[in-house]
């Protein structure tokens, strides 16, 4: 019988500042050495690219990974700052996968797409305030699908249990 195949997502605010990208790098490294080959990211600036930069400098040493990108609507990032919006077309440009939640902004469209970064995802990498937000309501579906959180925030616990009431 075959194992189920383990797929990484990530989630994280905007405004991430950098501070994670070392734990950032070997989180994702201790993932593929426990077989994870799958990795999705939502491609929003701050966390997510930082997430992507890293699952493609980690493809540049391994040629089973699956890089997959799931993107709320065709325009997205319209309006993301030059240097982003470079950063967003290299990483489309290495993508095996690439999946829209829709083809224009609708209002549950952040919600689509966090949604499918979570759906079969058996770990999630979280940069997480702990905070009401977008990636909040992502590690809370997570939570409750079973996958393994791992939350990068230096303000929260590392791995977060999959119930609140496990604290």
């Amino acid at each position: 019988m075959d194992k189920p195949q383990l797929i990484a997502a990530f989630t994280g605010h905007r405004n991430y500042d950098g501070s994670a990208n070392e734990e950032l790098r070997t989180t994702i490294a201790a993932l593929y050495d426990e077989g994870v080959r799958t990795f999705r990211v939502g491609m929003a600036e701050g966390f997510d690219l930082a997430a992507g930069i890293e699952v493609v400098e980690l493809m540049s040493q391994h040629d089973d990974i699956t890089f997959e990108v799931c993107i709320p609507y065709h325009t997205f990032s319209s309006n993301f700052t030059p240097e982003n919006q470079a950063t967003y077309e290299a990483l489309m440009a290495k993508a095996h996968i690439v999946r829209y939640a829709g083809f224009m902004f609708q209002h549950d469209i952040f919600h689509r797409r966090n949604d499918m970064l979570v759906d079969r995802a058996t770990h999630l990498i979280a940069w997480w305030s702990g905070k009401r937000s977008g990636t909040g309501y992502t590690v809370g579906r997570a939570r409750r699908s079973g996958c393994r959180i791992i939350n990068l925030h230096h303000n929260r616990e590392r791995e977060l249990p999959l119930n609140l009431d496990d604290k």
